[in-house]
């Protein structure tokens, strides 16, 4: 049988449907639309066999914060592979289609959400965040610590900008949030608003909006009744506590809260006690595309170094060998270096790159999980200290 490898169109769009409903069982109802695989910033392919359909895949543009800039980011999704046609290898040649057209684009790291890890670390991914949904009883933000000037309002369409100002102040500061601007994010201030029952704000004393909270109510009352927040995100103390005990303030009718978040979120250190219970989380994985393009970013100032290194086992081939990263004036670049020797070398696996250049493992993690080794250990603080130093967040699920 032969395999051929193409991007999707509008003909595919009933055999891709079908392959989504038969792996993730959505949609559950018909939908008025006609189905279509148009949307800004998506490209589908998929794997023939003959005239059949044996296995698709999306990809996205994103850009992400890593180092306090916005990195461009392929975004999979949609991964799967038909019944009858699985551990036939097909997703290899699909991944070779989907990363060699973001690379050409211009995307330096790849990241999705997987089902199943093992799949996708053949391929350079490995786990870097996850994202959360957390429980609180509503009746513990209603406790929260009372602000001192900061006051609450509904949003309107013309506070879209600010509270995307708010967010963007928060993603440069961590490593893995999606920047929410882009060809991926073209929602319009309505829709944003509509998306949600409701989007709070909090606004300083000179009308600085410095922190937003989109909710959703949800049906009942009592016992069995949850608020769901789908996003808060502060750039002050006092704007946390008000927008904590806004959603507090339903505790009379929402027994429960849950709250959409990822890694060591600051809203939690507002809370009064220990509530705060995971009740579902999904991992997040990276796999670095262009080695060069990825590590030429800022980093610490003050850190001046040479650092030789080389990757091994890449499923991107072109990705293999040495690499000298220069580390000067508070940024890093790097520049193939075919002499380096692996053989006396720090070197990396492909997941292990991922792992540093996310700031998830440490150095001497790294060497007792097998995804480094050589090199002067020593130097591993000074490495940890180039891709260290941010909280790990992811905020949108894809």
């Amino acid at each position: 049988m032969t395999m051929t490898v193409r991007a999707l169109g509008a003909d595919d769009v009933d055999a891709t449907v079908r392959l989504w409903q038969e792996a993730f069982g959505f949609p559950t109802m018909p939908s008025a639309e006609p189905a279509s695989l148009e949307s800004p910033g998506s490209h589908h392919y998929g794997v023939f066999d003959g005239p059949v359909l044996a296995a698709v895949m999306t990809e996205r543009e994103f850009d992400s914060y890593y180092g306090g800039v916005a990195v461009p980011t392929s975004g999979i999704a949609g991964v799967t592979v038909s019944a009858e046609h699985r551990s036939r290898g097909l997703l290899s040649p699909l991944f070779h289609a989907v990363l060699a057209g973001a690379k050409e684009r211009g995307a330096t790291i790849s990241t999705l959400f997987p089902s199943a890890p093992r799949i996708y670390r053949r391929f350079g991914y490995d786990l870097v965040a996850d994202f959360l949904t957390v429980r609180v009883p509503t009746q513990v933000l209603a406790q929260v610590a009372a602000p001192a000037g900061v006051l609450v309002r509904r949003a309107e369409s013309a506070d879209i900008e600010a509270i995307r100002a708010v967010y963007d102040a928060w993603a440069r500061e961590q490593n893995g949030p999606l920047s929410r601007r882009g060809v991926s994010f073209d929602s319009t201030a309505t829709q944003l608003l509509d998306a949600v029952d409701a989007v709070t704000v909090a606004v300083d004393p000179d009308g600085t909006v410095s922190g937003f909270v989109r909710w959703k109510r949800g049906q009942g009352f009592g016992e069995e009744a949850v608020l769901q927040v789908i996003d808060l995100l502060a750039t002050s103390a006092d704007a946390y506590r008000a927008l904590l005990r806004t959603v507090g303030s339903f505790a009379t009718v929402t027994h429960l809260t849950t709250i959409k978040t990822s890694g060591p979120d600051l809203a939690r250190f507002f809370i009064p006690s220990i509530h705060w219970s995971v009740v579902d989380a999904l991992p997040y994985m990276l796999k670095i595309v262009d080695v060069c393009g990825a590590l030429d970013r800022p980093c610490a100032p003050g850190l001046s170094a040479h650092l030789d290194f080389a990757v091994v086992d890449d499923f991107m081939a072109e990705n293999n060998g040495g690499y000298l990263l220069e580390v000067a004036d508070g940024r890093t670049q790097c520049r193939a270096e075919p002499a380096v020797d692996t053989a006396t070398s720090r070197v990396f696996t492909s997941r292990g790159l991922a792992l540093m250049y996310a700031g998830a493992q440490s150095s001497a993690n790294l060497r007792m999980a097998g995804h480094l080794c050589g090199g002067d250990p020593a130097q591993d603080a000074l490495w940890d200290a180039v891709f260290g130093g941010r909280q790990l967040h992811i905020r949108n699920h894809f």
